[in-house]
């Protein structure tokens, strides 16, 4: 018998690598973010293992995978024998509770950031505001995808810089909660671009003059501002289950 590098198994089909599966899994992903985010898929819809395997011709592994990153972020929920659906619609108290998760977390995050901001760690930050105020801003998902991405690279970014690595999964935790606030609000485009531009930009200027304090108060005002907004765009256009 010969050793692991020897044939013998020769005769056995190659697996998939995993970098390959998890191209697969990340196309998924997208592609099913799309289809929430633009309304094909609605709240309480059945999402299909068996049919997105055969839409996208693959097997049910990276569908099974794209679903599973799905679920964390609320998207989606999986109920044991009865496979996916899209989650219901958010509330108006469902958003505050998250607001004030974020504002006991991230201006302590931007803090304790400011305190520890290097040139490169600027760099990145600069570059995220800078992506927030040049991504396009179309009506369907596809088109301000760009947008959120960097508005999300700029928290994420604060939140490493502290060099925490349980803060950083405390922000991962409720980060990924924010995707479904984003879902339903989403549906009527990005409608509030200057204002989160200007709050990221004083934000990134607090963290730039290594003042925690100025950080701290920065953060807190961005988010409180970008709670006022969605709450008030909840009480004037309501989601639709539709």
């Amino acid at each position: 018998m010969q050793g692991a590098s020897g044939p013998m198994d020769a005769n056995k089909a190659p697996r998939v690598s995993i970098a390959s599966r998890q191209v697969l899994a990340d196309h998924i992903y997208d592609a099913v973010l799309d289809l929430l985010i633009d309304g094909e898929l609605g709240a309480g819809d059945v999402i299909g293992i068996d049919a997105l395997a055969r839409e996208f011709q693959v097997s049910s592994t990276p569908v099974r995978e794209a679903l599973a990153r799905l679920e964390s972020t609320g998207l989606v929920r999986r109920t044991a024998l009865k496979g996916y659906r899209v989650a219901p619609m958010t509330t108006p108290d469902e958003l505050d509770h998250l607001m004030q998760a974020r504002l006991l977390l991230e201006p302590s995050l931007a803090e304790l950031a400011a305190t520890r901001l290097d040139d490169q760690i600027t760099a990145r930050l600069e570059g995220a505001v800078h992506d927030l105020a040049t991504a396009p801003l179309g009506p369907s998902f596809h088109d301000f995808r760009a947008y959120w991405q960097a508005d999300e690279r700029f928290h994420r970014i604060v939140a490493e810089a502290t060099g925490n690595e349980f803060l950083v999964a405390a922000y991962t935790a409720i980060g990924g909660q924010i995707q479904r606030f984003r879902l339903f609000g989403g549906m009527r485009g990005v409608t509030d671009a200057d204002h989160c531009v200007a709050e990221h930009t004083r934000v990134l200027e607090g963290l730039r003059s290594r003042d925690p304090a100025r950080a701290r108060a920065a953060m807190a005002a961005h988010l409180t501002d970008a709670r006022d907004r969605a709450l008030a765009s909840y009480t004037t256009h309501p989601p639709s289950s539709t």
